[in-house]
């Protein structure tokens, strides 16, 4: 609960996509009283902070303004985003309080690819062979060099956008022209697409605790992806003691030691290669489409408060309170178009395993297939969590509720 009598408050830059951040506004609300800055007037926001002020939190001089409105009212004591567009701003911003956080330039090195692929190569940490490419000419000369297939995708983007498998030579002009229009908006840390190996094998991530430089591995999250040449993520499970973390749990401590990552909640991606884990990328803050509310749901550790702890300078409580197993699913639609159904049939009801079903998109609104440039905003209609015992209790569960949902997207003309 927070501390009633504390006049201190946690500072919390952007909120991000309610569908799938309210769980860590609530979560840090359970710590500590919560002042925010975001870009828009708060709503549902109310009920969990005590103060906020209206900013781009992009805008680094109206940020700034921002907050020292807020420190005149109040005594900021730490400060937190889970917007991975907002790492650097937060970083900047804890730094100019004397507040626990990331440096500025940890902060941009996980937030850029390429960065961080040179830091893991120096350090020796297994991950993929990559290069910048600025134009179709030099992917071309990237990809000859590293070999067919490869993957491209924008340096500093995240949730899979823009990220395209390329089989071929002459697959390659479209996959760059789909991977730099996508590449728009992805922050000034990185710029432009990078040519990357492709790793073959399972994709997973490790959600992992840092305290005092000290890292812990608390859960692994198991991916299921749509069809190539896209990467999109359809689903997630956690299961409490997954046998994996013992194996990945250390690659993922040395990632995050590589690039400097000294305080708080991280979420490292890798796959699981015929040659080993080798890693994809590092997101210095609590993963996206709902994981940390599957590793809540499965193991009991809280990590929107466990964050919250760090950023305010005390010690989080690690200890596994459920051995249990929760996944989630999205869904897209099969094309893009108008939405005419979304409902899930009366014989679903209510089961106390169903831990939440939303619906994205309303009737009428129009929606993106991924492969015609869709994303998590875009393209998903619905998605859905549950729990169980084990994987394969969840997994069924999660097929059940997809059976009983009634869909239907009337395909643009």
């Amino acid at each position: 609960m927070p501390h009633a009598t504390d006049s201190t408050v946690l500072l919390v830059i952007s909120i991000g996509n309610p569908a799938y951040r309210a769980y860590c506004l609530e979560g840090a609300a359970r710590r500590q009283r919560i002042v925010l800055v975001d870009s828009t007037e708060p709503t549902w926001q109310l009920a969990h902070i005590v103060d906020h002020e209206v900013a781009d939190p992009h805008d680094l001089p109206a940020l700034r303004a921002a907050v020292a409105r807020l420190g005149e009212r109040h005594t900021i004591a730490g400060v937190l985003t889970w917007d991975e567009y907002c790492l650097l701003p937060a970083a900047q911003i804890a730094t100019d309080l004397g507040l626990p956080g990331q440096s500025s330039a940890t902060a941009a090195a996980c937030r850029n690819k390429a960065v961080a692929r040179a830091v893991w190569a120096a350090e020796g940490v297994p991950s993929a062979q990559s290069i910048r490419a600025t134009s179709l000419v030099t992917a071309n000369t990237a990809a000859r060099r590293i070999g067919y297939p490869v993957v491209l995708k924008p340096a500093a983007h995240a949730a899979s956008i823009g990220v395209i498998k390329v089989e071929q030579a002459e697959d390659l002009p479209a996959a760059f022209a789909y991977a730099s229009e996508q590449a728009a908006g992805q922050g000034a840390e990185g710029t432009g697409v990078l040519v990357e190996e492709y790793l073959d094998g399972p994709e997973i991530s490790v959600e992992c605790i840092t305290v005092h430089g000290i890292t812990t591995p608390v859960a692994v999250t198991r991916k299921a992806l749509g069809a190539e040449p896209l990467f999109q993520e359809v689903g997630h499970t956690v299961v409490a003691d997954d046998h994996l973390l013992a194996q990945v749990g250390p690659i993922a401590e040395a990632a995050l030691d590589a690039l400097g990552v000294n305080a708080g909640v991280s979420h490292v991606e890798m796959r699981l290669t015929s040659s080993g884990p080798r890693l994809i990328e590092v997101n210095a803050r609590i993963g996206g489409d709902l994981i940390g509310r599957l590793v809540q749901l499965a193991t009991g550790i809280d990590l929107p408060a466990v964050a919250a702890d760090i950023a305010l300078g005390r010690e989080p409580d690690l200890t596994p309170t459920r051995r249990e197993a929760a996944g989630v699913r999205f869904v897209s639609p099969a094309t893009s178009g108008t939405v005419r159904r979304a409902e899930a049939r009366q014989e679903l009801g209510t089961p106390g395993w169903l831990e939440r079903l939303r619906f994205e998109h309303g009737i009428g609104e129009q929606m993106l297939n991924p492969g015609q440039g869709g994303n998590l905003h875009t393209g998903r209609l619905a998605h859905f969590v549950v729990t169980g015992t084990d994987a394969d209790q969840v997994h069924d569960r999660l097929e059940q509720v997809a059976d009983l949902l009634d869909l239907e997207v009337a395909e643009a003309t």
